[in-house]
């Protein structure tokens, strides 16, 4: 990501990267230690984007958003609003109502976590991206404070009663970010 978005010029095209990561703990650059409150040995990585601690792991799809944000026309925090949305759109075509919560980036289930966004901008170009948690061991976010948040609760996709596989939720949310991200 950090390489790709180095590289890009004007005529770059944007880029959109679904995947799984192995089991990590990543620690956005504003990040404090303090956060991680259990021992574990699962790696903690620091990043470069935005916001605290999260987990990612087999199970959630994470979604890389590589957009040249001169070329859309809109700043970061439109990017936001959208790239939330579209996680609620998703969520509310499988009869579940998800939301935003004030001063917290992600989206949420009657107050659970199910998608983190951490984003990174340099020279009008975002990196990182969001985190949807589909059907996974949620048991490594009870050793974190989920974004910097104490007692933050997290859920999944799974548990909420939406049956996608990790496959189908990825292409889900792909079609998604970039129905949200282009329109």
């Amino acid at each position: 990501m950090q390489a790709f978005t180095a590289a890009r010029d004007a005529d770059t095209p944007d880029e959109l990267w679904l995947l799984e990561h192995p089991p990590v703990y990543t620690l956005g650059q504003a990040g404090k230690a303090e956060h991680l409150i259990a021992a574990t040995d699962i790696p903690v990585v620091p990043i470069d984007r935005g916001g605290q601690i999260t987990y990612h792991g087999p199970g959630q799809v994470v979604a890389y958003v590589l957009v040249d944000l001169r070329r859309r026309g809109y700043g970061i925090r439109e990017l936001v609003a959208r790239m939330e949305q579209a996680v609620i759109d998703l969520l509310a075509a499988r009869g579940v109502a998800a939301d935003r919560l004030a001063g917290a980036p992600g989206v949420y289930v009657d107050g659970a976590k199910i998608a983190a966004l951490g984003l990174r901008v340099k020279h009008g170009c975002t990196y990182h991206g969001l985190a949807l948690n589909v059907d996974m061991d949620l048991a490594p976010f009870a050793a974190i404070n989920p974004c910097g948040y104490p007692g933050m609760a997290v859920t999944q996709c799974r548990d909420l009663g939406v049956g996608l596989s990790l496959r189908q939720a990825e292409d889900a949310l792909g079609h998604a970010l970039l129905d949200a991200i282009y329109s």
